[in-house]
């Protein structure tokens, strides 16, 4: 029993300094910049050797990884209780009605706010999303009984995809100045993308 326990343990702990870093990460991105910030100073910062920093994470700017597929993995976890009977759009509907959203720090809003300025940022942004995206065709082929191979079920997975980041994106820009916004605008910005992706290309 103790012996199945520690590698549950060893992930917590790595889970945890991997947050921590990134936490870490983003404050001293945003106190001094990307570009005058090293990976040593992060390390310092969290109490840590340089090494055991690359050891998770092989740039500077991937120290912020965490965080940002934290609302993606949410998602994920999500949709493997999608009932039967729901479409995709009740179903979020359903779960910010209950308030089962994660909550939303400021951290991560600046960190997604500096994605749209920062090209290095935006490239681990993008690879976010790009990892989750098999993921969600999975689910998405599972739910639908076809191939997650095949072209449909691929292209609304990369459409739902890009419905969150665009609602994330949507909600960092617009409640920058307002810092104690999250639930209902939260809540807002998912259900009109996801209201925006449902309507396919009416062009």
């Amino acid at each position: 029993m103790e012996a199945d326990a520690r590698p549950l343990l060893a992930q917590r702990r790595k889970a945890a300094l991997r947050f921590e870093i990134a936490h870490e990460a983003v404050r001293m991105f945003t106190s001094q910049g990307v570009t005058a910030t090293t990976g040593e100073q992060i390390a310092q910062a969290v109490g840590i050797s340089a090494r055991t920093l690359w050891r998770h994470f092989p740039t500077k700017e991937s120290c912020v990884l965490p965080l940002l597929t934290a609302g993606l993995d949410f998602v994920m976890d999500q949709l493997r209780h999608w009932p039967a009977e729901s479409s995709l759009l009740e179903f979020f509907t359903d779960i910010c009605q209950i308030g089962r959203l994660p909550s939303t720090t400021p951290v991560i809003l600046d960190l997604i706010r500096m994605t749209s300025t920062d090209p290095a940022l935006r490239s681990v942004w993008l690879q976010a999303h790009d990892d989750a995206l098999p993921v969600l065709t999975e689910l998405l082929a599972q739910r639908s009984g076809a191939s997650s191979d095949d072209l449909r079920v691929n292209v609304h997975a990369a459409t739902l995809n890009g419905a969150l980041r665009a609602a994330a994106e949507d909600f960092a820009r617009r409640y920058a100045a307002d810092p104690e916004a999250s639930g209902s605008e939260i809540t807002a910005c998912l259900l009109a993308a996801l209201r925006a992706a449902a309507e396919g290309l009416p062009y």
